[in-house]
Parts: C-alpha cells; sequence; structure tokens
C-alpha cells in the first residue's frame, strides 16, 4: 500500500499508495523524463531529498524530547499529557519512516546500495505500515484528548474518578491496537477503493466529533466557569480551557497539514483522468513536506502552550548540550 511514493506521478498508481520504494529504486533513472513528457505544462514543486531528510531529523528529535519530558516530570503524569505523548509518537512514526526511506533513495542515487528486490518490497511495506499507523492513531488521539478536555471543563468535580489511569492506559492500547491492525488490514488491501474510503470517511467523522466537541465546550464554558467558580476551582477551569484552546490549535495545524493529502486521496477517487486532478498529483510531494511539518510543528505548540513541559524541555536541552560539551 505505497502511500508516500515520490518517484510516481501517474494517479492511476496511487491506490492509497503510501510509497513503493521497491519501484522507486527500479524507476529512478526514468521517472524524471516521464514526469517532462506528462507534465502538460502542470506547475510541479520540486523538492530535494535532503530537504525531506533535514525535515525528518529535526521532527524526530522534537518529538523524542516530548516524549522523554512527559516521562521526566511528574507533574506532567496525567492523562491528558500520556495521551499528548501518544501523539507524539504518533508523529514520530511519520519522521522514522521518512528518513528510513530517504536514507534508501539516497543511498540508491549515489549507488550506495545494493538489496535485493524482496527486502525492498518488504521495508516498503514495513514504511506504509508506520504511516497509515500513524494517520489513524493521530486522528484517534486527537479525538481522545478533545474527550478528556470536555470532561475536565463539564464533569471538573467527578474528572479523577472518570478519567483514571487505568482507563487512560486502555485508550492507549485500544487506539493503538486498533490502528496497527487496521493499518495492516489497509496494506493487505490496498488495491480496493474501499480502503480510501473508509480513511476518508474515518478523516471527516473525527473532524466532526472534534468540531460538535469545541464548539460544544466554547458556548458553554462561560456559563459552566460560575459554577466551577462557585466550588473554588477557577484555576482548575482557567486550566482545561487552555488545554482545550492548545487542541484545538493542534487539530487545526492537522488539518492544514493533512488535508491536502486526503484531498488527493477523494480525487483519485472522483477525477483520477481528469487533467486538473492530474495537475493536482504531480505535487504529492509537497503533500509530503507539509505531513512531514506537523510532526515537525506540534512539539513546538506543546512548548508555547505548557509551560511546565516548556521547562522539561528546556531542561533536557541543556543538559545534552552539556554533555556535548
Amino acid at each position: 500500500m505505497e502511500m508516500t511514493n515520490r518517484s510516481h506521478h501517474n494517479p492511476s498508481i496511487l491506490h492509497v499508495e503510501f510509497s513503493p520504494l521497491s519501484d522507486y529504486m527500479e524507476e529512478n533513472d526514468t521517472n524524471s523524463t516521464a514526469g517532462e513528457r506528462n507534465s502538460f505544462s502542470c506547475v510541479q514543486v520540486q523538492i530535494p531529498q535532503e530537504l525531506f531528510l533535514a525535515l525528518g531529523l529535526i521532527s524526530l528529535v522534537e518529538n523524542i524530547l516530548v516524549v522523554l519530558a512527559i516521562f521526566k516530570n511528574r507533574n506532567l503524569h496525567s492523562p491528558m499529557y500520556y495521551f499528548i505523548c501518544c501523539l507524539a509518537v504518533s508523529d514520530m512514526l511519520v519522521s522514522v519512516s521518512n528518513v528510513v526511506e530517504t536514507i534508501c533513495m539516497l543511498l540508491n542515487e549515489h549507488g550506495l546500495l545494493a538489496v535485493h528486490p524482496a527486502m525492498l518490497r518488504h521495508l516498503d511495506n514495513i514504511i506504509d505500515v508506520m504511516i497509515c499507523s500513524s494517520v489513524v492513531s493521530s486522528l484517534s488521539f486527537l479525538c481522545t484528548i478533545a474527550a478528556d478536555r470536555y470532561i475536565t471543563i463539564f464533569y471538573a468535580l467527578r474528572y479523577h474518578s472518570i478519567m483514571t489511569t487505568q482507563r487512560a492506559v486502555t485508550i492507549i492500547v485500544v487506539v493503538w491496537l486498533a490502528s496497527i491492525i487496521s493499518s495492516i488490514l489497509f496494506i493487505v488491501y490496498h488495491t480496493d477503493n474501499a480502503v480510501i474510503v473508509c480513511l476518508v470517511t474515518f478523516f471527516c467523522l473525527t473532524l466532526v466529533f472534534n468540531a460538535v466537541l469545541y464548539l460544544h465546550m466554547f458556548l458553554l464554558a462561560h456559563l459552566h466557569s460560575r459554577r466551577i467558580v462557585a466550588f473554588n476551582k477557577s484555576r482548575r477551569q482557567s486550566t482545561s480551557m487552555k488545554g482545550a484552546i492548545t487542541l484545538t490549535i493542534l487539530l487545526g495545524v492537522f488539518i492544514l497539514c493533512w488535508g491536502p493529502f486526503f484531498l488527493h486521496l477523494i480525487l483519485i477517487l472522483t477525477c483520477p483522468t481528469s487533467p486538473f486532478c492530474n495537475c493536482f498529483f504531480k505535487n504529492f510531494n509537497l503533500f509530503l513536506i507539509l505531513i512531514i511539518c506537523n510532526s515537525l510543528i506540534d512539539p513546538l505548540i506543546y512548548a508555547y502552550r505548557s509551560q511546565e513541559l516548556r521547562k522539561t524541555l528546556q531542561e533536557l536541552v541543556l543538559c545534552a548540550w552539556c554533555l556535548g560539551v
């Protein structure tokens, strides 16, 4: 199921196909001329492999720091930060798959990689599962965090009895199992258009779910705050709303970065042979860069919105710098 193809420009090949690494190895010498013949005067943004590698490495380091900071600081040991930690791991899957794929492509371009085609196909499938798992898990954890913020605001007095650590861990395990199993099924049945329909439907449903929760939160938060203040919990209300705003920003960034990719999938279903759609397909690499940028931007949002997390990240960076010196 090759979803991150950086070499093919033919949309008929992109059947929800994330990344045919082996095809890239075989066709690397012919793709550039074929792309020129089929350009149809469409504007096509050329993105060097080195940029993919640089952004992937930066994103990987950022998300590793976020995970380490949450584990290190006991003040961050709460369900919301556990879910944010899982969101960071989801971003790491994109970063790792991008770095591995780009290194293989660069080694092949310089004649330094000689791997059996069957091994490349296995690596390609692993990369596809990682990226697909990242999509499904990211959307799931965004919904989970939204639900957590909703409970915090509207059921503040019962929050700790509703969202216990045990329940949070159970939710995390279920989300990851569902993400991995569904991703493997998507890879196995990648030639079926139903896979694209499932992904697009899941994307739309999660957006509707989050939109309904956030709309309800922000419309009724002011009225509910009076009740919270009456119980001397104003600080908790303020913190909860800050968390809701943070997750709104995360969701907005996710839509901006992943939106073109899901539009790409929709166009594969609706107009695979249209000249306009073909022009859109030709900039698939640009959509991949946006996906990687989402993994890079998320940790910056965590750090900007959470003073506690920002402080811990600064300590980790300073400690790493001192060890390096």
